[in-house]
């Protein structure tokens, strides 16, 4: 399915959007997938591992590091992803070094073969997004872009232009992680999101409970939540205990 068009279509309906991340190539993560989808995901957020990230913090490190240690790779997570028959869209996260080893429009034609929808590279700026994201383009995946609360209002606009499926807004500066309360420029960087484009603009990093979610969301069409859940999955916790909090962010957010 379309990301950009399902995510229009539930905010479009009233709905405040969800999308939960889990890393992918950890023991049982397709049944992790399934139970945030359980607990009222409007799309997926898969990672795959590098061993090198930018972006990710202390606990989704971890993740990644247990994955890659037990020999999770690009291709095996993608082709993994393939047999998920989930009824939400799925996109992937991960840095420019693997995807581009494998090749753009090889890597993306994997994706969609796998009926994945879009893909996040955090570390290419916009101003070199174009071969990536033509090859993604090409293949049918959408591309989405970040935003920070540093990003300037011409910058930003540029961003919420090229961006696909959704512009992922970053509440804070910092990498990925819990956090205690929600970051003080959420509010004003959802609302520069919402005055810049009328693509579905979420809030993403150190959003951690049912109560930041709402709050973010409150200046966004929704948010992005992944050490919250990755910390529970790493903890050990079943399927049904994570999808039970991914629901409490669902009723935090409304249906």
């Amino acid at each position: 399915m379309n990301l950009e068009n399902h995510l229009r279509a539930r905010r479009d309906a009233g709905a405040k959007l969800l999308v939960p991340y889990v890393t992918g190539g950890l023991d049982g993560w397709a049944d992790m997938v399934r139970a945030v989808v359980e607990g009222g995901a409007d799309a997926v957020e898969i990672g795959i591992p590098f061993s090198d990230p930018i972006m990710d913090g202390p606990t989704i490190q971890r993740a990644s590091e247990r994955a890659l240690a037990s020999g999770a790779t690009p291709a095996g997570i993608v082709g993994e992803a393939a047999d998920l028959d989930v009824p939400v869209p799925l996109l992937v996260m991960t840095y420019c070094n693997p995807v581009q080893h494998e090749g753009y429009r090889r890597f993306a034609d994997e994706l969609a073969a796998a009926g994945i929808d879009g893909a996040i590279l955090p570390d290419v700026p916009l101003d070199e997004i174009d071969p990536w994201a033509g090859a993604a383009a090409a293949a049918g995946v959408e591309t989405v872009l970040l935003a920070a609360p540093t990003t300037t209002p011409e910058r930003l606009r540029a961003i919420c232009a090229r961006s696909q499926g959704f512009v992922y807004g970053i509440s804070l500066l910092g990498v990925t992680g819990e956090r205690t309360a929600l970051a003080t420029q959420a509010a004003a960087m959802g609302d520069r999101l919402k005055a810049a484009t009328d693509k579905p603009a979420l809030l993403g990093i150190g959003i951690s409970t049912p109560d930041q979610a709402a709050a973010a969301a409150a200046h966004a069409d929704g948010v992005v939540v992944g050490s919250a859940i990755m910390r529970r999955i790493l903890e050990g916790e079943k399927p049904g205990a994570v999808a039970g909090f991914v629901g409490s962010l669902r009723g935090a957010l409304g249906r």
